[in-house]
Order: C-alpha cells, then structure tokens, then sequence
C-alpha cells in the first residue's frame, strides 16, 4: 500500500442531507459495469470471482472505503505483473470527457482505478514512465489530483520533468493536473510538503499556466496560488505581483484577487495594495449599533455603524466585517464577511447595516459566550464592540 496519504474522505458532516447517500453511488450495478469493462479487454478475465469479491460486504461502507474495497479487488483480479496488469485497466477506460464541467459523481466510476495506479505505480520505478502516462489517460476521464501526488512525494525528479512537458499538452485536463496536483494544500489529500517548504518549483509551472484559455485551468492557478499563500503569504503576492506587471489583464488580475482572498480578508498590507485597496483609510467610524446585546442560539444580531471620509481626496475602500467566534473550547475563531467596497469623495457618509445570523448550520455550530466584532477598512481595524450569545 501507498505511504503517502493518497485521499481524505471528506467530513460529511458539513454536507447537507441528500436524498441518496453518496456511498450509493458504488453500487453492485456500478461494479459490475467495472467488470464488463475489464472482461471486454481480458479474454481470461474472471468476471464472477471479481464481481463476488469486489461487492462481498460493499454495503456496510462508506464512499471511499468501497473505492478502497473495489481497488483491492482489482489487485487482485488484474494480471499480478504490474506493467502488463496497468495495460489492461488503461484498455478498460471509456472515452476521454469532452467537458469541463456538469459530469456529476459518474467519473468516480474511475476512483478504484486511480486508487490501483497511486499505490501500486510508485512500487514499481522501472515502470515510473508507463505510471505516469496512464495517469494522463486517466486525468482525462477522471481526475488524477490525487493519484499523482505519491508520485511526487517519491520520484520528484522524473516526475516534475514529465509535469513540465505536460503544461503544454493539448488537452485541457492534463494541463489542470499539473496545477492541481501540485497543489501543497490540496482539499481532501495529503499535503506535499516539499511544495509546502519551498512552492518555487510549482510557480514555475503555473508561470506556464496563469494565460492559460481555459477558466477551468486558471481557477486551479488562483486556488493553488491560495495554498500558497497560506504558508508563505508574501511569496504569494510577489508572485501575483509579478504575474499582473508582466501581463496586466482581466485574467491576470481575476487569479490575483481569487488566489490573494484570504489575505485580503486578513488585511495583508501586500495584497490589499495589488488590489487598490492598500492605503489607509481616513475615516471616522460613530453611531455603533450592537442590537441586541444579549442574542439567542439560533436568532440573530444586528450589527450597524456610519463611515464618514475625511481628508481632501477620493478614496477607494474595502469594507469587511469580522465576527471572533466562540469555539467549543472557549477559545475563538474569525470569520471574515466582504460588506462592500466603494470609492468614496471626503465628507461622504457609507451606512454599515448587516444582520447577523445566528443559527446553526452544517459548517459552523454556534457557543454561548462573548463574541468580538469589528471592521476591517483597508485592512485596518476598527473594533465596534461585543456581543454576548446565550442559548
């Protein structure tokens, strides 16, 4: 089995109740199609041992362990010489997604198969090459974020040379891979802590990628451009910086403010500036509104001030509000919500106005306790009080 942490199930409890459980999908019906595939390819392959041994207790697990519990069926039903074994599952694949969007849960039929190439493929160094082009196969049918990054982790070398060819592939999907995969913070995988200690490596292969036609590549940019920035923030914003003089365009700068937003919710001087919004702001905050003080579990918190503009100047602000939550354990957490950006001429008056809920949801569960508020103008702060929760 692979070391490397190849995928997290998700914490289901922030996923809203569905009509079907998700596990379902990984139905006998699905496996048997699993099997049809591999029978169409394998004259001697044994459909009914498989099929036995890949549903045998299916039902009593969840989402990922089924892929887990159809993968080891596969190792054990696919020729036991790897390379011959990795030719047969490729031969199953259907055809390649001509889309980037709106295929639903369907390409995880192929999650067993990326879970058979992760563990297996680094095993087998030899083979690395054959591994990793059967990954570009399989990125474009299924993605294959999560099966490249054991690879990284253990053959860096070959496997950044063959990451590098593939930023100018044809093929939409393969490009995404290479901005994906290497993502040090990837959602729902193991961090790749050499990217987490040095991403250099990785901006040089989204420096390739950042002009990209596709928004389905960019959005990966911004977002891996985010992991980056929560480990070496500064690194991050001369990076964006970088990107938005070399080539100052819309796209440019959608990646910049979509990969920078967390830091412009946390008042980075340096990102604030890159998005025009880093010069103090000259304001005058009065007529806090704090109602009620005393707010129920479940009820709701209006949370109202006045900005006025001084100086002599037009003035270009962001507004965000930040509510200091109380955890289970007494201490707190910030959340940060984007109220309103303008440019505003001296002596004009921004009304503040925003009501608050208090209800539970499935990502935030609410504490009794003192909660602190405050704005944030141009990433300065400007404290308007507590509140105190009750149940």
């Amino acid at each position: 089995m692979a070391m490397f942490p190849l995928f997290k199930a998700p914490d289901l409890k922030s996923v809203p109740p569905m009509a079907e459980p998700l596990k379902n999908f990984f139905s006998p019906t699905l496996v048997r199609g699993i099997a049809d595939d591999l029978a169409r390819v394998q004259a001697n392959f044994q459909h009914a041992a498989f099929l036995r041994l890949a549903t045998d207790g299916l039902g009593k697990l969840e989402l990922i362990a089924r892929a887990r519990h159809v993968c080891a069926a596969l190792r054990s039903h696919l020729p036991q010489d790897y390379p011959t074994a990795l030719r047969v599952l490729v031969a199953s694949f259907g055809p390649p997604l001509t889309v980037t969007e709106g295929f639903g849960m369907s390409v995880f039929r192929y999650l067993p198969h990326s879970q058979f190439i992760a563990e297996l493929g680094p095993q087998e160094p030899q083979h690395l090459n054959a591994s990793l082009e059967a990954l570009k196969t399989l990125t474009q049918r299924f993605t294959a974020e999560f099966a490249i990054r054991p690879f990284i982790d253990q053959h860096y070398d070959q496997t950044m040379r063959t990451l590098k060819r593939w930023v100018g592939d044809t093929n939409v999907h393969v490009r995404r891979l290479v901005s994906e995969g290497t993502r040090p913070r990837l959602p729902w995988a193991g961090r790749l802590r050499c990217f987490q200690k040095d991403p250099t490596p990785a901006i040089a292969l989204l420096n390739h990628l950042v002009d990209d036609p596709e928004l389905y590549v960019r959005r990966s940019v911004a977002n891996h451009l985010g992991d980056i920035a929560k480990d070496h923030p500064d690194l991050a914003v001369e990076t964006a910086k970088r990107w938005v003089k070399d080539r100052d365009s819309a796209e440019r700068r959608w990646i910049a403010a979509h990969g920078l937003r967390a830091l412009v919710k946390k008042g980075h001087h340096g990102a604030l500036s890159l998005l025009g919004v880093g010069e103090r702001p000259r304001v005058t905050l009065s007529d806090v509104r704090i109602r009620p003080k005393r707010p129920r579990i479940g009820g709701r918190v209006n949370l109202g001030a006045l900005l006025t503009a001084n100086g002599k100047q037009q003035q270009d602000l962001r507004v965000d509000l930040v509510v200091h939550y109380v955890k289970a354990n007494g201490g707190s957490r910030a959340k940060t919500f984007i109220i309103d950006r303008q440019q505003l001429m001296p002596g004009v008056e921004l009304i503040i106005d925003y009501p608050l809920k208090l209800a539970d949801l499935t990502t935030r569960v609410h504490y009794p306790g003192e909660h602190r508020v405050e704005l944030l103008v141009n990433g300065e702060c400007l404290p308007l009080g507590i509140f105190t929760l009750t149940r």
